[in-house]
C-alpha cells in the first residue's frame, strides 16, 4: 500500500506499530527546515515513565523500514523521534486526563471569559472542554477553543 507522506497517514502507519511497542504518540510534525535538511518528520512519543534513548534508536529504525515500504515521501526527508519534553503538549482528551490536578498552560484561538492565556491547575475533563482553577476562578474551556495546551512543570514542588 503506497501513499503520499501527510501527518495523518504517518499517524495511521505509526499508531499501531508504537502501540505494541507500549508508546503513545503524542504529536507529529511535518516541517520544511530549509537548507540541506529539507523536510522533517518529528514524532513526539511517550510512554509511562518516559521513553528512554534505546526505546527511541529502536522505534526510529522500526518507523523508519514501515514508512519507507508504505509510502511514498516525494522529496527526502529526515525522520526525528523524540520524547514530548518535560512539558508536554496536550492535544488529546487522554493527555488532558493523564494530568488532572496537575498544573497546565492553555492558550485558546478566541477569548473565553476575557482572556486567551491561562496557567494554572487543571481541575476537570468534561465532554466538550478542561476546567483550569487559575486566581481563585474556574474557567471552562471548551476543546475547540484550545490553540496549544501543555503540561508545565512546578519545579518548586
Amino acid at each position: 500500500m503506497s501513499g503520499d507522506l501527510t501527518v495523518t497517514r504517518v499517524w495511521e502507519i505509526a499508531g499501531p506499530l508504537l502501540a505494541e511497542e507500549g508508546l503513545e504518540i503524542v504529536d507529529i510534525e511535518l516541517r520544511h527546515e530549509g537548507g540541506k535538511r529539507g523536510r522533517v518528520l518529528r514524532l513526539y512519543l511517550d510512554k509511562e515513565g518516559g521513553p528512554n534513548l534505546d526505546d527511541l534508536t529502536r522505534i526510529s529504525r522500526l518507523l523508519s523500514d514501515l514508512l519507507d515500504a508504505q509510502m511514498d515521501a516525494g522529496e527526502p526527508y529526515t525522520l526525528e523521534v523524540s520524547s514530548p519534553g518535560i512539558n508536554r503538549l496536550l492535544k488529546k482528551v487522554e493527555h488532558f486526563l493523564r494530568f488532572i490536578g496537575r498544573r497546565v498552560r492553555v492558550r485558546t484561538r478566541e477569548s473565553v471569559d476575557g482572556r486567551r492565556s491561562f496557567l494554572g491547575l487543571l481541575k476537570d475533563v468534561e465532554d466538550e472542554g478542561i476546567v483550569v482553577f487559575q486566581d481563585g476562578m474556574q474557567f471552562r474551556i471548551p476543546f475547540a477553543l484550545i490553540e496549544r495546551a501543555n503540561y508545565e512543570h512546578d519545579w518548586s514542588a
